[in-house]
């Protein structure tokens, strides 16, 4: 057995940087794509709500300060620059003592930068991979870089990401819903989970039995597996190897935005040199003592961290167990867990349009989704690790029979896309209409996947039968009016 932090980190490090580095270029290239039809100036959220109605110490933005769509286009593509650069491993190429100094400062500055696309965003940025990404940010920025050794510290904290991610995950699932107990959650995951992928169908049609087995796995990879990266070498290793080969099923079953691959980024923090020099051609380097101010840095964030850490702790072990809470503004500790219960049925929004001021039932034309299933004979895309964010929102408004006020953007949604507004419609697949319709609707649709004979039959990967209207028949006006269209 190796001791813990008795061996070297600079492999580790460079590949938990390289795979850091790609998670934020997909988060700042979703940001450049999607930031201002959902949040920006004349979003579906506008900016201006969040900067006049929020306290800047209560969600901290740069865009508090300047609500502007070229603002935020300079930020996104500021960020994609900068997550290049730490991509191909700018820092390192400076003489000594630089490296560190503009290591901290790159990954400083992309962790600023994505605060505040986080903080801003509200709603369309309300997801657990968020934080999860800005609080493992935050600690890339005391790695270091160059010829000196990382401190051991930051890479224990990181760790402690992981362990909250995967133990929080674990602890809400056997609390939150029997299926989980009784081992039968992944009969519905796969049909149900909010953007199924081409696999899923196939995931779907697995035996029973191999179900049973799924869900015993995940028990023990969540609940067991995470007290091994605190252990000793090799059992570190074999604890991050067993998490990433658990995420990577999920990466190839489903479309969960940058979760899984951020979650294998942090399992690379369980690794050691000596693990990774015995693959082929790889090589650890006699790295240089951690400099004496980056190793008082990181105790000093470990310290924080430590203090920071006590309520999402209590939270994690509580039998009340809330998932995915915040208890800073700035999301450096937070508490994890996915997946607490599982919907036993799909239920689809599809969103239509015409021209005809009397329209017919035939009358109507979809819109086709990025992500969410419409056309039933349509495959399931592939999408991850790039989020869908207007996606993953219209998931969560299917859930109710009629939007509530947390879907007030969905009447947004359907006032620009009567208008043709253009930055709306790239939020989607595709739009039925060369010129604006002149009415809109949303239907609640019941989605399952096909059997095996029916997909052989007709083709198709669904099967749908219309369950309810969301929004009735509107125009523009009658969207505007509360008299036709309430939340509750």
């Amino acid at each position: 057995m190796v001791p813990l932090g008795s061996e070297g980190y600079w492999l580790v490090r460079l590949l938990f940087e390289r795979g850091l580095a790609v998670i934020y270029l997909f988060a700042f290239i979703v940001a450049l794509k999607q930031f201002r039809p959902l949040a920006g100036e004349d979003g579906l959220l506008p900016i201006d709500e969040y900067a006049e109605g929020v306290e800047f110490g209560e969600r901290p933005s740069l865009f508090q300060l300047l609500p502007d769509d070229r603002f935020i286009g300079a930020a996104a593509w500021t960020g994609v620059v900068l997550s290049s650069l730490a991509l191909v491993g700018v820092p390192y190429w400076l003489p000594e003592p630089y490296p560190v100094v503009a290591s901290m400062a790159l990954w400083g500055a992309m962790w600023a930068l994505y605060l505040s696309f986080v903080n801003a965003g509200r709603v369309f940025y309300g997801y657990g991979w968020e934080s999860m990404l800005l609080e493992t940010g935050f600690l890339a920025i005391f790695l270091g870089a160059g010829e000196t050794a990382p401190p051991t510290v930051v890479l224990l904290l990181i760790s402690w990401v992981l362990f909250r991610n995967m133990f929080g995950a674990g602890l809400i699932k056997i609390r939150g819903d029997d299926c989980w107990r009784e081992l039968r959650c992944m009969d519905y995951h796969y049909e149900t989970q909010p953007i199924p992928n081409p696999l899923s169908w196939f995931a779907h049609r697995l035996p029973d039995r191999f179900h049973r087995v799924e869900v015993l796995g995940n028990h023990v990879v969540e609940l067991a597996i995470p007290f091994l990266y605190f252990a000793p070498q090799p059992y570190a290793t074999v604890g991050g190897v067993a998490t990433i080969g658990f995420q990577l099923w999920l990466m190839t079953t489903g479309n969960f935005a940058w979760l899984n691959a951020l979650t294998i980024v942090q399992a690379t923090a369980t690794f050691g040199d000596g693990t990774l020099s015995v693959l082929p051609g790889v090589s650890a380097p006699a790295a240089a003592p951690t400099p004496l101010y980056l190793e008082a840095l990181a105790l000093l964030v470990a310290a924080v961290i430590l203090v920071l850490s006590v309520p999402p702790t209590r939270n994690m072990l509580s039998p009340g167990q809330v998932m995915n809470t915040s208890f800073d503004p700035i999301h450096l500790v937070k508490s994890y867990g996915a997946f607490g219960s599982v919907t036993r049925e799909r239920y689809q929004l599809v969103i239509e349009g015409t021209r005809e001021p009397n329209p017919g039932e035939d009358d109507w034309e979809a819109y086709d989704l990025k992500g969410q299933p419409v056309d039933p004979a349509e495959r399931p895309p592939q999408w991850a690790p790039y989020h869908l964010r207007l996606d993953w929102q219209l998931w969560f408004a299917a859930m109710r029979s009629r939007p509530g006020p947390r879907q007030r953007w969905l009447l947004a949604l359907l006032a620009k896309l009567l208008e043709g507004d253009r930055e709306t419609e790239s939020l989607l697949a595709a739009t039925p209409f060369e010129e604006s319709p002149e009415r809109i609707r949303v239907l609640r649709y019941r989605y399952r996947f096909t059997t095996r004979e029916e997909r052989t039959e007709t083709g198709r990967w669904w099967s749908r039968e219309r369950v309810g209207t969301y929004v009735p028949a509107s125009t523009r006006e009658e969207l505007g009016s509360s008299r036709r269209i309430r939340l509750r």
